[in-house]
């Protein structure tokens, strides 16, 4: 049931019913719509400020996991930026110097590509999420190029290791005939007495005393340089090349094994320990030559002796005494 308002008139001394003109009402009303309307906006306001629409939360959800993924390509790249230059220090200053070998300089690795952490968040710094993604991912491919030249280095050291091998088989490193007790060296390298004149003359390697049919072995891998009989000198001898500038030499033998040509390895028999030639007594004369120079065979023996046999030995080596040849 409406309510009807009072007034108390003074003109007719008695309550009459309160009724407003029309502008009072249409006041009222425009008051109330605004009132609404006002508090419509405010409600709108706060909630496009506070709440999320359903494309917003959309589009929340793909930065998250745009940001997820790019950290992780972050710290992936930090991660292997870090092992990528131990690797490169490593190859520069350890392998490349065992091996001999140049240092591989930084503009040869990867074109010169270089990954600065710093000019590269400069860089992508004002860059929406999509571009900084991209961007990342172009470095990580720049970077994974950079590794593929580092493991070509490898490749190129693989080659410098098997040659190294090959080197190191080669050089003449043990004794020509078996010695353990180290009682058959009888002459040194250096000036001795000519046991035929009796003077003093140079003498180019050491003899190894043993009694005839000693089996002589092969010092190092090699291949027989010449293999025949001078009379009035080495009698049956043998020059083996090895490579790298080493030759070796083994005379007087009774017998020989290996012919010219022949290819040999380390620790294996070429003849047989004799008395031929210019000798006084069965043994075998050994030489060693590195670029056509004469060294004492005595500092190629580190694969067969102690340390302390090795002092003995030079110590034997060095006595003055009158040699076999």
């Amino acid at each position: 049931m409406k309510k009807v308002k009072y007034y108390y008139s003074t003109k007719t001394q008695q309550f009459e019913p309160l009724q407003l003109p029309w502008w009072k009402w249409a006041l009222r009303i425009f008051g109330f719509l605004s009132a609404i309307l006002v508090s419509a906006a405010i409600i709108v306001a706060l909630a496009f400020r506070y709440l999320q629409s359903p494309n917003e939360k959309r589009m929340s959800m793909q930065l998250n996991q745009l940001q997820e993924r790019y950290d992780v390509l972050r710290k992936d790249l930090r991660e292997a930026q870090d092992e990528l230059k131990q690797l490169e220090k490593r190859d520069n200053e350890v392998y490349r110097v065992i091996f001999e070998a140049d240092p591989l300089p930084d503009q040869v690795r990867a074109g010169n590509i270089k990954i600065d952490e710093k000019e590269l968040d400069k860089k992508l710094s004002p860059l929406n999420n999509e571009e900084l993604l991209k961007q990342l991912q172009q470095s990580m491919a720049r970077f994974h190029q950079r590794l593929k030249i580092q493991q070509g280095s490898y490749d190129t050291l693989q080659k410098f290791i098997e040659k190294k091998q090959e080197m190191l088989a080669s050089i003449p490193s043990i004794q020509p005939v078996s010695n353990r007790q180290l009682e058959r060296i009888a002459s040194g390298f250096g000036v001795r007495i000519d046991p035929i004149y009796k003077i003093l003359k140079f003498h180019a390697g050491l003899d190894f005393t043993a009694p005839t049919g000693t089996p002589v072995y092969a010092t190092g891998d090699g291949v027989v340089e010449s293999a025949d009989y001078q009379a009035g000198g080495y009698g049956n001898n043998i020059w083996l090349r090895h490579g790298y500038g080493y030759r070796t030499h083994y005379a007087h033998m009774v017998k020989l094994k290996s012919v010219v040509g022949q290819k040999v390895q380390r620790g294996e028999v070429i003849g047989w320990v004799g008395s031929t030639g210019k000798s006084t007594g069965p043994h075998l004369h050994y030489e060693v030559e590195r670029n056509g120079e004469k060294i004492d065979p005595v500092h190629f023996f580190y694969n067969d002796l102690k340390a302390e046999d090795f002092d003995r030995m030079v110590k034997m080596a060095e006595a003055g005494n009158q040699s076999f040849d």
